[in-house]
């Protein structure tokens, strides 16, 4: 059981990356996906969440309108597409899983860090 992310780096203000988190040993598709940050000394914060239905989307304020959050239950891969990133963008991305039944009720990967700096 496991998520595994990537895609992170870094970028310019203005700038773009792809996050992508795949997931294996459990069954993707029945869990709702979260992509979270989270800045040295504050704590974890929601960046943008999808349910199993693949048009069933929320975002934070922050990241409105320049994240896309999206899944591939083909692929066991959700993804984070982000544009016209700033400085407080920077963070260290977590990808959750998380289902109210059954085992693992809540898996969560190792994290990937997006820094955006001139």
């Amino acid at each position: 059981v496991q998520l595994v992310e990537s895609g992170g780096g870094l970028v310019q203000p203005g700038g773009s990356l792809r996050l992508s988190c795949a997931a294996s040993g459990f069954p993707f598709s029945t869990y709702v996906m979260t992509w979270y940050r989270q800045v040295p000394g504050k704590e974890r914060e929601l960046a943008a969440h999808i349910g199993t239905a693949e048009d069933a989307t929320t975002y934070d304020s922050s990241v409105a309108g320049r994240f896309t959050i999206s899944r591939d239950n083909a692929k066991n891969t959700v993804y984070l597409q982000m544009n016209s990133l700033k400085p407080e963008d920077t963070a260290v991305y977590y990808c959750n899983a998380k289902r109210d039944y059954g085992v693992p009720r809540d898996v969560w990967g190792q994290g990937t860090q997006v820094t955006v700096s001139s």
